[in-house]
């Protein structure tokens, strides 16, 4: 029973729209195939039900507090650092705190927003593919970012990176656009990177090694930032 619950739980969910196609192509080349060599239909369907888990999304249930930031990726926490926030960003002179979380090929790769706000800028950078683990990807991977007005006052980043094996960014939105917490708005393939940029005073809860779900776990509290910060203690 634990295992049928498991599949219809991993893989009997909504299904991203960028995946539909390679499902497809996946299932079309699985029956044509299987008529030419009867063999080849259950690896080819073992192909084709891997392509749906891949691309599954599956619905998630967002905290609704100002102040919060929400993961944008599921994953594991790489790092929390204070790092200078890269140039290409633009983002308003401040101390910033990054949270990066990478993506293995079996994660939910579905990124969401990890603030409500509007985005008042989004850029493009083609790089290398260097495994996403690596520090350096940030700067030296293809990659792609949004700046994101909050609706509670911060303006903060998100960086998708491109990994290893993901050879493609997606993302849906545009400057301009308003979008609330944990909503879409893109998706890597096939396994990658998110970097959050955090302007201080804020009260990062995200620990290294931490597994995240995206649009659920809390990785940060700027009311609590603030707090700490008029006591003198913030991080």
């Amino acid at each position: 029973m634990h295992i049928f619950q498991t599949i219809r739980e991993s893989v009997l969910v909504p299904v991203h729209p960028a995946g539909w196609p390679f499902i497809s192509l996946f299932a079309i080349g699985t029956a044509i195939l299987s008529v030419l060599w009867e063999p080849f239909f259950f690896p080819g369907l073992v192909l084709t039900l891997w392509c749906v888990y891949f691309f599954r999304n599956p619905v998630r249930t967002t905290p609704d507090r100002g102040g919060l930031v929400i993961a944008p990726a599921d994953g594991r926490v790489l790092s929390v650092e204070d790092l200078p926030a890269p140039a290409e960003m633009d983002l308003p002179e401040a101390s910033y705190t990054r949270v990066a979380i990478f993506m293995n090929v079996f994660d939910v790769h579905v990124n969401r927003m990890p603030m409500a706000g509007e985005i008042i800028d989004k850029f493009y950078f083609p790089g290398a593919f260097l495994n996403a683990s690596l520090d350096k990807a940030s700067e030296q991977n293809e990659r792609l970012g949004l700046v994101i007005r909050t609706d509670h006052g911060p303006v903060i980043g998100c960086i998708q990176i491109a990994g290893l094996v993901a050879r493609r960014i997606l993302c849906d939105v545009a400057e301009g656009d308003t979008l609330s917490t944990g909503e879409h708005y893109g998706i890597i393939r096939f396994g990658s990177r998110v970097d959050v940029w955090l302007p201080k005073p804020v009260k990062v809860l995200a620990i290294p090694g931490q597994r995240t779900i995206a649009g659920e776990t809390m990785i940060a509290d700027f009311n609590r930032g603030a707090r700490a910060n008029e006591t003198g203690t913030a991080r």
